[in-house]
């Protein structure tokens, strides 16, 4: 304990460099970020295509694009992160999120909506979980799973508090009006916090325990970390298209549009508490069987909605299930790099792991409803969408690293036993 606590000392990720406004302004700032910029769209949409006369799939498709910036983005973003820290990028990325909104509100044609989509997508690179996640993993050092868990617990209230909350104004103004209040909010929790809160010295990149990871570039080429990559991505893209197939799957299988849309938000609620069980998770796994295991976990809940027809209480409790394991990806991904390569060059690895992973979400929706129609139904779909898993699952055997692997699961056994 005390060489931990040593270690920690020396490479600035010990409790004295961790600013204590720094997670209450980021679980602020997540919630209020997803909240505007991400969940509020799929509210508005049928607004935005009834008022405006756009078609519902190029409307959708300038939100898709956002997310293909937001991929690309994040590389250099995580890049910038390694080096300066969070304060600079994130307060940048709230200033361009709030001017992002406000076009969009005011966008007076289809092309001034894509060109303020991609600014917003450039913006969530610089605001969303990746550089809360660079920002909390160096400051926190060791102690960054239990960081890591309050935030995505945080972001995911996001849809909670503002799906509501946008459909509330909608009834009340139009979905310009709507998307200038969100603005007004958007600029007036999220600026003041990233300038304020972030502002604490960036502590230096610990040194590496070998000297190849702390090159990003070398670490990139192994075989591991592409390995990782290809199973992120499958597995987001099973992932992504589940969470908009369910509702439709459910009608198929005789549930009405609210009890469908309930086992959606259930599902939400089910993330939450998967985030609260990875902690432990962490402690008792190697970092490949962790993957694998929850990888396998996705694609089991996904073929047991293809193979069980109801009763609907029986799939609403696969929903929650299936939330779980989602809530416990998430926080997967975020400790991805650290657990094998250490936080050297966190930002930018994991700008570079999350890119095809999002890009692949971005493409889901589109991919999975056009499959579902090819293959005569959702339940179909998702028995194909339980099988690209299998195929993420055979790759993440593969995704170990040794020792620095170990380590970082031995640091998660030295945090429990505190």
């Amino acid at each position: 304990m005390t060489s931990l606590r040593t270690q920690e000392a020396a490479t600035g990720t010990g409790d004295r460099s961790r600013p204590r406004a720094v997670l209450p302004a980021l679980c602020a700032t997540q919630i209020t970020s997803w909240g505007i910029v991400y969940y509020a769209f799929p509210v508005l949409l049928p607004r935005i295509t009834a008022e405006t006369g756009w078609s519902a799939g190029a409307t959708t498709g300038a939100f898709s694009v956002a997310l293909l910036i937001s991929a690309a983005a994040g590389i250099p973003v995580g890049r910038i992160l390694d080096r300066r820290g969070p304060h600079a990028v994130m307060t940048a990325g709230s200033v361009l999120a709030t001017l992002s909104i406000l076009a969009v509100a005011t966008a007076s044609n289809l092309a001034v909506f894509f060109a303020a989509w991609i600014a917003a997508g450039a913006a969530m690179a610089a605001t969303f979980y990746q550089p809360a996640f660079a920002a909390v993993t160096r400051w926190w050092g060791t102690a960054r799973v239990r960081a890591l868990t309050v935030i995505t617990l945080a972001g995911g209230l996001a849809s909670t508090v503002f799906a509501p909350l946008t459909a509330a104004l909608a009834e009340h103004l139009s979905w310009r009006a709507t998307y200038v209040v969100l603005a007004a909010i958007l600029a007036a929790v999220t600026i003041p916090a990233h300038a304020l809160a972030l502002r604490a010295p960036w502590p230096p990149a610990p040194t590496a325990a070998t000297p190849h990871i702390s090159d990003g570039r070398r670490v990139t080429r192994t075989r591991p970390f592409g390995l990782l990559a290809a199973a992120f991505t499958l597995s987001g893209f099973a992932m992504s298209a589940v969470v908009f197939g369910l509702v439709p799957l459910l009608t198929e299988r005789g549930a009405d549009a609210t009890t469908a849309a309930w086992a959606l938000g259930l599902g939400g609620a089910g993330q939450t508490l998967g985030r609260t069980l990875y902690a432990a998770l962490a402690g008792r796994t190697g970092v490949a069987a962790r993957t694998t295991a929850l990888i396998a976990a996705g694609g089991a809940t996904t073929a047991a909605f293809a193979l069980v027809p109801g009763p609907i209480p029986l799939l609403i409790i696969l929903a929650v299930l299936a939330g779980v394991v989602r809530g416990n990806l998430t926080l997967l991904q975020a400790t991805a790099v650290s657990d094998r390569w250490g936080t050297s060059a966190y930002g930018h690895l994991s700008g570079l792991l999350g890119a095809p992973v999002m890009v692949a979400a971005a493409i889901a929706p589109w991919a999975g409803a056009a499959a579902a129609d090819a293959l005569g139904g959702y339940p179909t779909l998702f028995a194909g969408l339980s099988a690209v898993s299998g195929m993420a699952v055979v790759l993440a055997l593969g995704t170990g690293v040794g020792r620095p692997g170990r380590r970082g699961a031995e640091e998660h056994v030295a945090i429990d036993s505190r």
